[in-house]
């Protein structure tokens, strides 16, 4: 028996998958937190960092939040996420935005 033999904690991250369908509906999943959203603009912070969603008409169509699965619909223009680095510099201006 090896006393030296540490176990190793895997930690599971959560899946993020987003999938569009016709430009017109949308799912997220691996969502921690919808920031601010209105009509032209979502923002989502996921797993894998801060997602910017831009487009015309956008409406919350589901929110699962057990599940982190957000579903939007209406006409999707642009996604974009905010790298690690500038994440608290995005959230400080949405939320100064978005106040």
């Amino acid at each position: 028996m090896n006393y030296y033999h540490r176990e190793e904690i895997t930690r599971t991250q959560q899946e993020h998958h987003v999938k569009i369908n016709n430009r017109k509906e949308m799912e997220i999943n691996g969502v921690k937190e919808i920031d601010s959203f209105d009509n032209e603009e979502f923002l989502l912070e996921t797993v894998m960092g801060y997602l910017i969603v831009r487009g015309q008409n956008l409406q919350l169509k589901n929110l699962d939040v057990d599940e982190g699965i957000v579903s939007i619909k209406g006409k999707v223009y642009d996604l974009s996420y905010v790298d690690e680095h500038h994440q608290e510099k995005a959230k400080g201006f949405f939320s100064k935005l978005f106040r």
